[in-house]
């Protein structure tokens, strides 16, 4: 209370509040019909103040916020802002809020697709937009003063992440940046590398849910919650976070098994009562289906919900099921409503495309208020779900991981069907940070009291495990950057190739590589110390122990290596004898479980050949096929002749004989034991060790006898402490090693890149040839092989269509790989074209691979997949929908994805096209128009 205070306490609150006033944070606050959090007024301050910012909270907190104050101080101080997103639909989403509250007049968009209102004050972009821009040093850079990097923890992505470090690294020094970030645990450190490369950051990090998040699993009829809140009763208020035990009994009831085979003995009326409980128990656990769900959570009131179904088809059966199971949603009024703004949304998409897309049942589930979500769906699709779905018109989606990445579209309630995905390489359990970020689409700020995430019951289920999932928040931000070819001339064409070494020693990938470093350097510090004392320890008053010990371990070091060649001449002198053996040889079998008498019926093949007995491969050299003496026929390995093996005797092997059949192994064992069954082998002579022989081990010997350390009485404990000095020096040089691998690996890298530039003529020294700048112009994982075939002219006397195909080679990618079928191309030119461009990458790849650049490390070049090429030929020849999608055998979003990429690299290779001489950049042209065509032409804005 005002009255309370004193007149000076009262003079200064005055003070305060008239100096909050005069900041351009007051006016920003009243445009808000909610206070500001915390978080978010910390931020924006430090943002008045000049300083740049990150800002790390969880999703749905509204750090966003802090990205629209950035817009609202450039447009008062008569500046630009730049607000970049990762995806165009978050973009598009962007712009649409920004025009809403600052009038399209003064907001632009620029995506790959779109360009609208380009040089208005405040422009939404793409990230790639924004570097490209960085590259080309355009104009409408002038006047830059702040630049919103929404989604930063997008610089983990391994395909797209590099993208993020070249814009930070490169944005000119007046430029404040507005970092905003999912909660990572590691934002203190990327806070400390922004401070390094763009000056003073403050670090502004929310674990604070606006919206309280419930956990819960359910499992047949019931939905229990995952944790007991117990407070500690010692007037500490502390609360903690305990497993339910009602989850624990459920899953421990799960696991028991109530009836015991091995007591079968008892009575038959007792054994029934025992089966009958566990039926009962196990009754009441189940996995609930989906309509089970859904209908679960519409009559506790936790809809609008998201199910996270890891499968696109998972996601579509999802609604097929809710349809067939009859669930209504909506009332007929929302019924009516969602056909109206659908029929809307969708007038431009011609009648005969509606029925090739699925339109009709898709409409069907949104008027029930149920839909997919998934990057198969064609992207009208997708963004009608999303209004339905914010507007309260859909309240159950089925939906793919990809969505909790994207857009704005939260829900009360989440649910995970399996806490395990496909990876693209295996099925793998997901990280906590996947579980947050999935789990954080729950609670509308303002809308809801709470959030509701719910986990289904699963036979095995651990509680604790799913506990530690979902109590850690543990999300570390990694850096992806690796330096491309692009790159490398982009950087060598603005600042010399010292310059941009420079420049990339200063990225957040070499920043933490420096940093692990410094644990290692401790652990090099400590064995250092360590060997002082093991070589105090080994000190002897006769002579230098460190040198006797030496002798011993060259000696003892010679002598392993000798015995380790007599092995392996032992074994190459057996081999040799096994490839000898015909069918028909009898053999005495020296070792092994089948030692004895053999007949050879095959003598298996040499090293490195296959197709043997049974398909079998022979990688340990030869592997006979033998019957002993036992009836027995077996394929012996090499280890079982570890002295050479001689014949004994010849047989002649029936030709009716049958390895298979009991009675002719038996006829023809007898048969071999009454031919050689006497034979007594003649027993292996061992030789003469050949370091008895050896001069260097007799030059040994001599002079360490003759060493003074030689006859002190302590020689074997000083002997031991040597040995621990050994050891421990190994280890340290190790380490050592592994320092200098992690010290500028980011520049060396670039170096290899620059070496493999320099031999294709794109870089002579700090000039950038002609090749250099067309290659600079051209972005994406095949740069270089765009380029190589743009110079050999490849794609000269190409048409439009048969363009397209070669360019779909450059940007697609089989979500699965699939060898067994080859994929259908083009014939004529097209087919020859994307030979070529398969022979140009051989080269390529053997250069790379000469230079030491790896594709496993990000860099390089990776084979181009033709698996599209058909597909947008067909399309851009003019060919149906219908025709093309059944032909493709690919859902319809990602034909329009693939066909936006394709458009995107024609646009690239019209500019890097020669002018003169060439059909190659105005056939590109014509090949975006063909392409960019119906169903990939309908979007919204971007």
């Amino acid at each position: 209370m005002t009255e309370d205070l004193s007149p000076a306490e009262r003079y200064a609150a005055a003070r305060i509040r008239a100096a909050d006033q005069a900041t351009a944070l007051a006016p920003f606050r009243e445009m808000y019909d909610f206070g500001l959090d915390p978080f978010q007024i910390e931020a924006c301050r430090a943002l008045e103040s000049g300083k740049g910012v990150l800002v790390a909270a969880p999703t749905g907190s509204g750090k966003t916020i802090v990205g629209e104050f950035a817009v609202h101080l450039a447009l008062a101080e008569g500046r630009k802002c730049f607000y970049t997103t990762p995806i165009k639909a978050l973009s598009n989403q962007k712009y649409t809020d920004l025009a809403k509250r600052y009038g399209a007049d003064k907001v632009g968009l620029l995506t790959g697709d779109n360009s609208v209102n380009a040089d208005a004050p405040v422009v939404v972009m793409t990230t790639e937009v924004l570097r490209n821009m960085l590259y080309a040093s355009s104009q409408s850079l002038l006047g830059l003063g702040y630049v919103v990097m929404d989604e930063v923890h997008y610089l983990s992505d391994r395909f797209r992440g590099a993208v993020w470090e070249e814009v930070i690294i490169h944005l000119p020094e007046s430029v404040t940046l507005v970092s905003l970030s999912a909660t990572v645990s590691n934002a203190e450190e990327f806070g400390d590398w922004l401070d390094t490369v763009r000056g003073d950051t403050e670090v502004i990090v929310s674990e604070h849910r606006p919206v309280p998040l419930w956990q819960h699993v359910m499992a047949g009829r019931r939905m229990y919650d995952l944790f007991e809140e117990e407070t500690d009763h010692g007037g500490r208020g502390i609360a903690k976070r305990e497993v339910s035990p009602d989850l624990v009994r459920l899953a421990r009831m799960e696991n028991q098994r109530t009836y015991n085979p091995r007591e079968r003995r008892r009575g038959k009326m007792v054994r029934e009562a025992d089966r009958e409980r566990e039926r009962r128990q196990r009754g009441r656990i189940w996995t609930p289906s989906r309509p089970e769900v859904i209908e679960r959570l519409d009559a506790e009131g936790l809809l609008p919900a998201i199910t996270f179904i890891f499968s696109r088809a998972g996601c579509e059966a999802a609604v097929q099921q809710c349809l067939f199971a009859g669930l209504r949603l909506n009332s007929d009024a929302a019924r009516q409503r969602v056909r109206e703004i659908v029929e809307e949304r969708t007038a431009a998409i011609p009648g005969e495309d509606l029925h090739v897309l699925g339109y009709y049942e898709w409409l069907e589930g949104l008027e029930r208020g149920i839909a997919a979500h998934h990057a198969g769906m064609l992207p009208t699709f997708k963004e009608v779900v999303e209004e339905l779905f914010v507007r309260g018109l859909v309240k159950a989606v089925f939906a793919t991981e990809t969505l909790a990445l994207g857009i704005n579209m939260p829900a009360r309630s989440v649910v995970l069907e399996k806490l395990v995905k496909w990876n693209g390489e295996t099925h793998a359990d997901i990280t906590p940070g996947e579980y947050t970020q999935l789990t954080g689409r729950a609670g509308r700020r303002g809308i809801d009291v709470e959030g509701h995430a719910v986990v289904l019951w699963q036979r095995g289920m651990d509680p604790g495990a799913l506990a530690g999932l979902a109590g850690t928040r543990t999300y570390p931000l990694r850096s992806s950057f690796r330096p491309s070819y692009n790159m490398a001339v982009n950087l060598t064409q603005q600042f010399g190739r010292h310059r941009s070494r420079e420049l990339l020693e200063t990225s957040f990938a070499q920043f933490q590589a420096d940093r692990s470093v410094v644990g290692i350097s401790r652990q090099v510090q400590r064995n250092e110390e360590g060997l002082d004392g093991y070589r105090e320890g080994m000190t002897c008053h006769l002579g230098n122990f460190e040198e006797y010990a030496r002798l011993r371990r060259d000696l003892k070091d010679r002598e392993t290596d000798l015995a380790k060649q007599g092995a392996a001449q032992r074994r190459a002198a057996a081999a040799s004898s096994l490839e000898k053996l015909k069918p028909g040889d009898v053999i005495h079998v020296p070792t092994g479980k089948f030692a004895g008498l053999a007949l050879v019926l095959e003598p298996g093949l040499p090293a490195g050949r296959a197709n043997g007995h049974r398909g079998f491969e022979h990688q340990d050299g030869p592997r006979p096929l033998v019957l002993t003496a036992e009836r027995q026929v077996k394929r012996l390995a090499s280890m079982d002749f570890p002295v050479p093996v001689e014949t004994l005797e010849r047989m002649r092997i029936p030709k009716s004989f049958n390895p298979r059949s009991p009675q002719s192994r038996r006829d023809l064992a007898s048969a071999l034991r009454s031919k050689a069954g006497h034979i007594v082998p003649e027993r292996h002579r061992k030789e003469r060790a050949t370091a008895a022989d050896d001069r260097e081990i007799a030059r040994l010997r001599t002079e360490l006898r003759a060493h003074p350390c030689h006859g002190c009485d302590e020689r074997e404990d000083h002997a031991r402490w040597a040995e621990r000095y050994h050891r421990l020096q190994r280890d340290t040089r190790q380490l050592e090693r592994r320092i200098e691998g992690r010290t500028n690996t980011i520049a060396r890298t670039f170096d290899r890149i620059v070496a493999l530039l320099t031999e294709l003529d794109y870089l002579r020294g700090d000039e950038v040839t002609q090749h250099g700048k067309r290659l600079a112009r051209l972005y994406g994982e095949l740069d270089l092989l765009a380029s190589e075939c743009l110079r050999d002219g490849v794609w000269e006397g190409l048409s439009p269509a048969e363009l397209a195909a070669c360019a779909s080679a450059l940007v697609y990618e089989a979500r699965q790989a699939d060898d067994a079928v080859a994929p259908k191309v083009p014939s004529g030119a097209a087919k020859e074209a994307l030979g070529e461009m398969i022979r140009i990458w051989g080269r390529l790849d053997a250069l790379e691979e000469d230079l030491k650049i790896s594709q496993t490390e990000g860099v390089g070049q990776r084979e181009p997949d033709v698996g599209f090429a058909w597909a947008v030929h067909m399309w851009a020849s003019g060919k149906g929908l219908d025709e093309v999608l059944r032909e493709a055998e690919m859902p319809a979003g990602d034909f329009v994805r693939w066909c936006k990429q394709v458009i995107d690299v024609l646009g690239q290779i019209a500019a890097a096209a020669p002018r003169e001489n060439s059909t190659v950049a105005k056939n590109a042209r014509k090949a975006v128009d063909a392409v960019l065509r119906g169903v990939v032409a309908y979007s919204s804005v971007g």
